[in-house]
Formats: C-alpha cells, sequence, structure tokens
C-alpha cells in the first residue's frame, strides 16, 4: 500500500495557486473539520500527479433489502424458499443503469475520456485515474498529503469537495476525499480502543477430581441409559442429542456440508482424535475438515500451540459428533499477526463474496484501515498474497462462535457489514452466531474494565452480531441433580477470575432496531414482563446512549433469538480433557441442527432453509421454553428468562423432531 501510494503521489511538492471556485450548481457532498489522529495534513499534491479516483454510487434497493429478504424467508410468503443468485443480488443492488449514465455524462462533459472511465464489477463505483489538477477542478477542493505519523504512511485526501446538485443524490461519496471511517463521537459514553482477539474463546475447566466414591444420581437417572445418568456433571454428545431429541446422522450430501468461522484459533488433530475415541466413536480417527484458507489462516496446529485455545477444537468436537458422516468446511480466516485485530469477519466476508471488497455503503468502501486487517500483510510471518476476494463459496449453513461488542465499530462500518449478512440470506445462508458469555456486558477489558458503557460504567453493552440478518444463539445448562428429562435454564456460572460472572449474553442493540419478524415477541416482552429497567431510544447514529440514566435501548433489536445448552461439555484441548462453558458450544449445536434439516429437504428435492428467523419467531410452539435465570452484568441481574421470548434464552432451546416437521412442511 504504501509503495503504490507513493508511486501514485512520486515528487509531491507544495503547489501554488488559489482555491478553485465554486459553481453555483454544485453543493457540498462531504466536508471534514478535524483530522483523527494519528494522521498528519501536509503539503499540496503536485498538480501533475495522477490521482486513482473512485466515484462510489448509491446502492439501489437498499431500503427494501429487509422486505426482499422475508419474501424468501417468512412461511406464509409465496416466494418462500426460492432463494436468488449471487448475480441476482448484484443487480438487484447495483446503482441503475440510468444512474451510472447520468454520473458518467457528467464526468465526461466535465473533460473526462470516457474510454478511461471503468465501471467496478460490483457495479458499485466509477474508477478512472486522472491529473491531481483535474481531479481538483472537477470536485472544486484541493489536494493534499497525509502522514501516519506512527506508521509513516501516506495518502492523499481534501477537506471537502462539491458536486452538481442534480447528481448528489446519485454518489455516496468520492475518493480521495473526505477521510473515511473516523471514530464516532459518543456524547453519553467512552469510547476505549480495544486491542486484541475479538473473543478470548470458550472458557474450559478441570473437571471435578474423581473421589474414589461414585455420584449420587440426580432424581430419576436410574432409569435412563448409562451414558445419560450423568449430564448434569458432565455433558456429552449423547446428552445434547438426548436433550433436544436429535437422531443419529445418516446422511450427507455434498450440497450441506456445515461451515465453521475460525479465527485466532486453530484446532489440533490429536485432540479431535482423543475425543472421538472418547465421546464419539461414530467418528473415524483421523476425520477432519476440508481447510479453506483465507488470507493466510493455517491448520491444524500442534496440540500445545498457542493457537489451540479450545474454540476450534470444540466446534468441531460438537459439529462432527451430530452431523456426521456428513463434511465440515473450515473457514480459517486471517494469517496469525491480523488475525488478533478487531476485524475478521469483514475479510471472511470478503472471500464469500468478491463484491463486498469493494462494496460502497454508508460512505465506506472496502475494507477500513485500522480496524480490518490489511494484506499483503507486511509483517514478520504475515500473509504476503494479495487480499482474497470472492475466493470460496458460502456453505448453507456456517457457524461462528467469535463476537465483539456492538460498539467496538462505528455504526456505519457495522450495518455495511450486516448489509452483506442479508444478501447472504438472499441466496439460502444460515449464519448461527454465538451471543457471547458475560451477561448484558461484553468481555471484560472490551470498552471498560467491565465490558460496559457510559462513565459510570452501568450501561448494557450488547455484543455484535446484533444483526437482525443472523441467528443470535445464547446458552442454557443444566444444574446438579438435574437430568435430561428436567427443563434447562439460563446459562449462569462463577468460573472464577475474570469469568466470575459467566452469562450467556443477551438484550438489546444499539445500531438496530426492532426488525418486522421479532416485533410481536419483544413487544410481549415488554408489555408483559417489563424488567423495570431505566431505559432510552437510540438515535440513528446511536450518539446517545446511556441517555437519561438508561441501561438499554428498549427500541432495539432483541437478542439472543435461540439458545442451546453450553455448560460442562466435556472435551480435548492439549491432550487434556477438560469442562467447556459458553455460547461458543450452542452455536455449532444449532448449525448442526440446521445442517441435519437442509439433509432431510434435500432428500425430498426440496432447497436450504437460509435465513430462519422468520419461520422460528412464527412458531414459537418447536422449541422448549427456559422459564428460569438471568444474565448479568454491569452491576444489575440483567434480564430474567421467562415465558416466551427474552433477551437472555431467546425462543428457547431446540426440539429438533418439531423443527424438522416445521421445515419439511415448507415448500
Amino acid at each position: 500500500m504504501k509503495t503504490a501510494l507513493f508511486a501514485v503521489v512520486a515528487a509531491v511538492l507544495v503547489a501554488s495557486g488559489n482555491a478553485i471556485p465554486t459553481p453555483s450548481n454544485h453543493v457540498l457532498h462531504e466536508k471534514r473539520t478535524s483530522l483523527p489522529r494519528p494522521w498528519v495534513r501536509s503539503n499540496r499534491v503536485e498538480r501533475d500527479a495522477i490521482l486513482p479516483v473512485r466515484v462510489g454510487l448509491m446502492q439501489n434497493n437498499l431500503e427494501i433489502g429487509e422486505d426482499l429478504l422475508m419474501e424468501v424467508s417468512h412461511p406464509s410468503s409465496p416466494k418462500y424458499g426460492k432463494h436468488w443468485t449471487q448475480e441476482e443480488v448484484h443487480d438487484m443492488f447495483a446503482p441503475s443503469t440510468s444512474v451510472v449514465q447520468e454520473v458518467r455524462d457528467w464526468l465526461v462533459s466535465s473533460g473526462v475520456a470516457d474510454t478511461v472511465i471503468v465501471h467496478s464489477e460490483n457495479k458499485g463505483w466509477l474508477a478512472f485515474d486522472i491529473p491531481a489538477w483535474k481531479a481538483e477542478e472537477l470536485f472544486h477542493t484541493e489536494y493534499h498529503e497525509h502522514f501516519h505519523s506512527a506508521s509513516g504512511k501516506v495518502t492523499v485526501g481534501s477537506d471537502d469537495y462539491y458536486i452538481p446538485e442534480h447528481i448528489r443524490e446519485h454518489i455516496d461519496y468520492v475518493t480521495p476525499g473526505v477521510k473515511l471511517s473516523a471514530p464516532l463521537t459518543k456524547s453519553k459514553v467512552k469510547r476505549d480502543v480495544h486491542k486484541g482477539h475479538y473473543k478470548p474463546g470458550p472458557f474450559k475447566k478441570q473437571p471435578p477430581k474423581w473421589t474414589g466414591h461414585p455420584w449420587p444420581k440426580p432424581p430419576g437417572a436410574g432409569s435412563l441409559p448409562l451414558n445419560l445418568q450423568g449430564c448434569d456433571r458432565n455433558v456429552t454428545p449423547a446428552c445434547l442429542k438426548a436433550l433436544y431429541k436429535i437422531p443419529d446422522a445418516h446422511r450427507s450430501d455434498p450440497a450441506n456440508v456445515m461451515g465453521l468461522y475460525e479465527s485466532g484459533d486453530t484446532y489440533s488433530q490429536e485432540d479431535l482424535n482423543l475425543f472421538f475415541a472418547k465421546y464419539a466413536p461414530n467418528v473415524p480417527q483421523g476425520t477432519h475438515p476440508k481447510l479453506d484458507s483465507i488470507d493466510g489462516g493455517q491448520a491444524p496446529v500442534a496440540p500445545n500451540s498457542d493457537f489451540n485455545t479450545g474454540e476450534s477444537d470444540i466446534d468441531m468436537d460438537i459439529a462432527y459428533s451430530l452431523i456426521y458422516p456428513q463434511k465440515i468446511t473450515l473457514y480459517q480466516v486471517d494469517d496469525s499477526v491480523e488475525a488478533f485485530t478487531d476485524g475478521g469477519f469483514n475479510t471472511f466476508l470478503d472471500a464469500l463474496d468478491g463484491s463486498y471488497c469493494t462494496y460502497t455503503a454508508y460512505n465506506i468502501t472496502g475494507n477500513s484501515p485500522g480496524v480490518d486487517a490489511v494484506y499483503p500483510d507486511p509483517a514478520p510471518g504475515g500473509y504476503k498474497g494479495p487480499l482474497q476476494c470472492g475466493a470460496f463459496k458460502p456453505t448453507r449453513v456456517i457457524s461462528v462462535s467469535y463476537g465483539v461488542s456492538e460498539f467496538d465499530a462505528p455504526v456505519a462500518y457495522t450495518k455495511r457489514q450486516c448489509n452483506e449478512l442479508l444478501k447472504l440470506g438472499l441466496q439460502g445462508v444460515t449464519f448461527l452466531w454465538a451471543s457471547g458469555d458475560y451477561g448484558v456486558a461484553s468481555f471484560p477489558g472490551d470498552d471498560n474494565d467491565n465490558g460496559c458503557l457510559g462513565t459510570d460504567s452501568k450501561v448494557y453493552n450488547p455484543s455484535f452480531p446484533t444483526c437482525p440478518y443472523v441467528t443470535n444463539v445464547g446458552a442454557t445448562r443444566l444444574y446438579e441433580n438435574q437430568t435430561v428429562l428436567d427443563p434447562e435454564s439460563a446459562l449462569q456460572a462463577n468460573l472464577g477470575g475474570s469469568a466470575s460472572l459467566f452469562a450467556s449474553a443477551g438484550g438489546f442493540a444499539n445500531y438496530f432496531p426492532v426488525p418486522s419478524y421479532q416485533k410481536v415477541a419483544v413487544g410481549n416482552y415488554l408489555k408483559y414482563h417489563n424488567p423495570g429497567l431505566p431505559s432510552y431510544v437510540a438515535n440513528a447514529d446511536a450518539t446517545n446512549i446511556g441517555e437519561g440514566g438508561g441501561v438499554y435501548n428498549r427500541a432495539g433489536r432483541g437478542f439472543p433469538d435461540v439458545s442451546a445448552n453450553g455448560a460442562l461439555f466435556r472435551a480435548f484441548n492439549d491432550l487434556s480433557d477438560l469442562h467447556f462453558y459458553g455460547t461458543s458450544l450452542a452455536a455449532p449445536i444449532w448449525g448442526s441442527i440446521v445442517t441435519l434439516i437442509n439433509e432431510e429437504r434435500t432428500a425430498i428435492g426440496k432447497g436450504p432453509v437460509g435465513f430462519i428467523n422468520p419461520v422460528l419467531y412464527a412458531n414459537p410452539w418447536a422449541f422448549n421454553d427456559i422459564k428460569n435465570g438471568s444474565n448479568p452484568g454491569c452491576g444489575s441481574s440483567g434480564f430474567k428468562a421467562v415465558d416466551g421470548w427474552d433477551p437472555v434464552t431467546g425462543l428457547g432451546t431446540p426440539a429438533y423432531p418439531s423443527l424438522l416437521k416445521l421445515f419439511l412442511s415448507l415448500p
């Protein structure tokens, strides 16, 4: 990047001349009031330096994107299951031909040769290289060098620019221009820059040592098969199958390979083999996923590797034990250097949809420096290849057990990412995403010491993805003296240290309003089970978080959507047999269930279920309703699990036979 920029603006010198006057038919499009540190404005760009200009065009039909997704996802829609191709999605949201032509006509009439204007493959922007003097004349601005004082990187930008009023509504933004993706200014909350892996991974703990005396069996356990009598202390695949009535898998259609996202953590084959031998003997030794390496991701590693912290191990343990002989694709994202940035999801989406690499929305095009990984990676050991765009096809189901606080990224960045998840949903992709593990807070040290927001660290901090186009998964548990026949409770445990208050994450988004499919459920919760907590209504850019002493956004998208067991799971990590806790376990359980349902639909000639939330919310009878537990945090008791949907366990845990019956009945 640095070399290319210097090549573009080589021999930059201070240029003399007065500011270019602005015609009366031009209007201000963007203006910057200050530069984010540590960027420093420097010399004016030499007039003959060649600038790579990109004019981002407003996406078409984004305002009806949710309606389009509901058409293929809502059970009452005549278009249910009629998922789109990637090309159809691109065409729907691309700027119209007339818009493209109108902007092109303006450029040509202003002296830009038609032969040098390139329309991007995803149809989202026009590109051309012109001298700086011509760009300044075109946009009635001045271009200056901008140096990054910490890294020495250089770029080019302007403080403001103007475009003709008649095409303003068609243009999202121009680059070089006002720098994009600067941190949002929050009026009521304090933002700390969070560095590090976007999730610390599942919590693992040594199981209690056997004392030589048998544990007392829970009441009624004696009538259960031997492998189900101790599920209150040790959860195994057999326990999960019994809890949710999941049958043994027997299908393996190539169309239904399950996808797992991993970044910053890598599985050990030795750990998998030990798990298969002890807890899932139906899975042969040596069974491993197909590796789709994204931007330098590598797997597997040795059991004692620093990159083997348990997340990948348990994701594969759970998925293989429930879906084998079906196969798994591992999306191992980012090299060993960039895997510990707050980005990661963007580089993943880049690899699934090449158009996302250059997609423009909310004044952002492509990845955001300082947030997303940059490739080629110049760091020692970094991936030296180019950013992978459209390198891999998404599987029908993708489970993700990683997250950040919603507040870690600006609203525009997050909404742009959410748009891509909507587009993948239109194509029939189901995302199951872990909700997080610290109740109404993010994990300790994220944004504030206790993971909460506000000057007093008491404002609830929802965990991304709060995007309404994924299925957000919370966690449940059995307590001692309970069996798989007893109702579960919301996951809560005192695991010591930073996890002394370990609870399934849930609450209400600040960045997204309640989606249409969830309005009845959330409305009923607030009407009949009002939590009695001070609240606020977040504005469009979420700059009033915590307003009036509120601790949660009453008008926000509620999460999680569903839940599953996330406590006391037995698995191997670094060759040790441990207990694991967290929503990290619940997401692949749901991912496996949806994969099994897709298998059965495929067997009778039907397509994938795609985005499942509208079906789930319209059919709460297909769940085990969880009515006990809460998700404390931020100095409060958080929310409580109640009848129906709640911001602790969502609609509840899966009743597989009911869900299968439901989805098989749909087209």
